[in-house]
């Protein structure tokens, strides 16, 4: 069915009898795929011990609605270049198809979601065969071979070796439902991306149920309206065959009319029961009751599955239509459960087949269900065709580039006079473009359209704006113009739209550049800190996949006061705490959000790397109260310790009480430790940079951890054990741990509610976070 001319439909008529032998082949690898993709499942559910008696799970009905399609692409259409992220729950089938390449050794077979074994869905950094991407997030590993193919074009312009190939994503069309679908597929960035082809798993049945409004035609249409090629596989050869025989039209317009649920109730019908319903009532129920009337059950019944995504011959000619100059989707009509005995039913999506199906199913693909793993025969033509395919697919060695060295320190004067960390970010990047022009190259900024407002315009007017060709500048003769903004392939800042998935998805996949195509990139996304917790779920994935990358979320916290609750952020101070593979820092000097930001770049483009989460603020804070030492083995001291989680920016001769402060607290904490001097009380103040690395140390120092530990005998001495105050412009329970240390009294000041405009001394008294505030909390502890 056609929308528009730019809506297209392919046929696979294709002739000839080398035509013919090659889809005989291909249907007879398919069915081997599905046999062994069911039967990983099935061992896992009933074969496998399973002493805790826990459902173990699969989704035999996912796979095997993908496995024509599965087939046909890796078997006919894939290049070694070509990189493909699988439908989580077709993880079954990837397998199988690896394992008939050569990529899998028969012993994982076993291991579907068992400890070390095949993980539930792909995996890079978990599985045993080759995986492109990790899904598992529904929408999220659907659109990242589109960030990667923009990380891959970045790579090839500045670097060079990353190649060609498209980046294929096969989803189902329940992730069109994921609102970063459409914030992927609507990014100025994506309508230029030629290399990119989607094929949509279109079921037309989710979790619980049959869909009853698919709206096909209205989805084909938004990706038409973005610039995308559409092709639409709705019909196989047999229906198509059908449709042009008298009745055909009858037949075809009942269909086309019919909705979704109905047809999905046919596939559950005996061929007697078929012959009575499909019909329908009204004046064509007759002539496609006269159509059907000579085909026989068997020929009945397989005609009326016989979809668009279940022909290899249509989907063949699908892969290579493509058209090379635009992203594609593919819409591919299947049927949930396709060959199982489950096919079509609503709640097919977790069921498992009996021993009893299985040995049915084995009988009808022509497998040994004693033998369940057994290979093609040597010398048949699908035991050629996987060898064929597998040689194809083969990808040429790539020498992996070792990550720049990034200094430790830019070795500057220590900053004096007002500043704040969100300008320190800026300042940095600048210096490292002069002081450390190797690892400043393969530095590259990301940013939805706030790169101004982040100080980042310095950067910008530096390295300049990436961009596939080179635009005009039109504003470069405005003299009132202060960002230049030169988009061109050798620029190193990538603005995207608004979206903040978009932009964690682009940052998840030039982290791992280094992993893919042996070119590491030293990646940075600044993002409004209020909205890093819509950015977490995407960026956390990116981080299980092997992307590493620095994500800055400034400004942030109820410091924003003029900008009300909506945009305080309370909770971010504890994601790195939280998230694997992620260290966070939180500095309150430009001092030490230098020798975070350097320290976390170092840890970037390499085996046994980590993330990092940098939260600033646009406070302005005097940076003299840093108070760095002059001296050259003091200040390097001082900055291990910065980089390790926290330092004692105050030591009292007598202290009674400590301040742990992080931030924009900072001097809050100040302010209250000379007052509690002047009533007698002595203070010390330690300023923590990372409550993440000092949580690890006190893991590290109960024997839960490998971590280091040393920070916490430097910072929070036995000897000076006393009550401790902590406070920050976030939730308390960041810093609640540290008591624990010494096991001391402690006192936790931070947010806990939704603030309001105001003044900062509004608000911070407003949320008890005050000198006021740190003052009585300290009193309540020691009088």
């Amino acid at each position: 069915m056609v929308l528009d001319p730019e809506l297209r439909a392919i046929g696979g008529n294709g002739s000839g009898r080398a035509r013919e032998e090659e889809l005989a082949v291909l249907e007879a690898v398919g069915r081997r795929v599905l046999w062994l993709s069911t039967a990983i499942i099935d061992h896992a559910n009933r074969v496998r011990p399973n002493p805790s008696g826990l459902k173990v799970g699969g989704h035999q009905a996912s796979s095997a609605s993908m496995t024509s399609i599965m087939t046909a692409l890796w078997f006919h259409a894939l290049a070694s270049e070509d990189r493909v992220s699988v439908k989580p729950h077709a993880s079954p089938v990837l397998h199988a198809i690896n394992y008939l390449l050569g990529e899998l050794d028969e012993s994982y077979l076993t291991t579907l979601r068992a400890f070390g074994g095949l993980q539930s869905y792909p995996s890079r950094a978990k599985d045993p065969d080759p995986v492109d991407y990790s899904t598992g997030s529904v929408g999220i590993g659907a659109t990242a071979p589109l960030w990667g193919a923009l990380a891959r074009r970045y790579v090839e312009g500045h670097f060079g070796g990353a190649g060609r190939g498209r980046q294929y994503s096969l989803l189902g069309d329940a992730e069109l439902d994921e609102g970063a679908i459409w914030e992927a597929i609507q990014d100025p960035m994506v309508p230029g991306l030629g290399e990119a082809a989607w094929v949509v798993d279109l079921n037309r049945q989710s979790l619980d149920r049959v869909v009853p409004g698919i709206a096909a035609d209205r989805l084909q249409g938004m990706f038409a309206a973005a610039g995308w090629q559409v092709i639409t596989l709705k019909y196989g050869h047999a229906l198509r065959e059908l449709f042009a025989r008298p009745g055909g039209d009858a037949l075809h317009a009942r269909i086309e009319a019919m909705d979704n649920p109905e047809y999905q109730r046919l596939l559950r019908c005996t061929a007697d029961e078929l012959r009575e319903r499909l019909p329908g009532t009204g004046s064509t129920a007759g002539p496609i009751a006269d159509l059907i009337a000579p085909l026989d059950d068997t020929s009945l019944l397989a005609a009326l599955r016989n979809l668009g995504g279940h022909d290899i011959g249509a989907l063949m000619d699908a892969f290579d239509s493509i058209d090379d100059t635009r992203p594609t989707v593919i819409f591919a009509y299947t049927v949930k459960g396709y060959g199982l005995p489950t096919e079509g039913h609503p709640q097919n999506h977790s069921s498992l087949l009996t021993a009893d199906q299985m040995r049915t199913l084995a009988d009808r693909l022509g497998t040994d269900p004693d033998r369940p793993w057994a290979a093609f025969a040597g010398g048949s033509p699908e035991a050629a065709r996987c060898a064929a395919a597998a040689r194809r697919l083969r990808r040429p060695g790539r020498a992996s580039r070792q990550a720049p060295a990034v200094p430790a320190d830019l070795a500057r004067p220590a900053p004096t006079g007002s500043g704040n960390t969100q300008q320190a970010l800026g300042r940095v990047l600048l210096d490292l473009t002069r002081r450390a022009p190797e690892a400043a190259a393969r530095i590259v900024t990301v940013s939805p359209d706030v790169s101004s407002t982040t100080n980042l315009g310095g950067w910008l007017n530096k390295v300049g704006v990436w961009s596939p060709t080179e635009r005009p500048n039109w504003f470069a003769d405005d003299a009132e113009t202060i960002l230049h903004w030169r988009e061109r392939p050798t620029g190193q800042h990538v603005e995207l739209g608004i979206a903040e998935t978009n932009l964690v998805g682009m940052l998840g996949e030039l982290g791992a550049t280094w992993s893919r195509w042996g070119q590491p990139l030293l990646p940075i996304g600044v993002v409004y800190d209020p909205f890093v917790n819509r950015a977490l779920e995407p960026w956390s994935f990116g981080i299980y996949a092997g992307g590493q990358s620095i994500l800055v979320g400034t400004p942030s916290g109820v410091t924003l006061a003029p900008e009300g609750g909506a945009h305080q952020s309370i909770t971010t101070p504890s994601l790195g705490i939280e998230q694997p593979g992620c260290v966070t820092f939180e500095p309150a000097f430009a001092i030490d959000t230098e020798w975070c930001l350097l320290a976390a770049l170092g840890n970037l483009g390499r085996p046994g790397g980590s993330s990092a989460y940098l939260r600033l603020s646009t406070r302005p804070v005097d940076q003299s109260a840093a108070d760095v030492p002059g001296d050259p083995a003091a200040r390097e001291r001082r900055r291990r310790q910065v980089t390790a989680g926290a330092y004692r920016l105050r030591r009292h001769e007598k202290p009674v009480v400590t301040l742990a402060a992080m931030g924009a607290l900072v001097p809050e904490a100040l302010a209250a430790a000379d007052r509690l001097a002047a009533l007698g009380h002595g203070a010390d103040v330690v300023c923590v940079t990372s409550p993440d690395l000092l949580f690890r140390a006190l893991q590290a120092r109960r024997g839960l951890s490998r971590d280091p530990s040393w920070i916490l005998d430097q910072v929070f001495p036995a000897d000076r054990a006393t009550p401790l105050v902590t406070v920050l412009d976030g939730h308390p329970h960041t810093l609640a741990f540290l008591s624990t240390i010494r096991n001391t009294p402690v006192t936790t000041l931070g947010v806990t509610r939704f603030g309001q405009s105001g003044s900062i001394e509004d608000v911070y008294r407003y949320h008890g976070i005050d000198a006021d505030s740190i003052v009585t909390a300290a009193l309540d502890l020691v009088d």
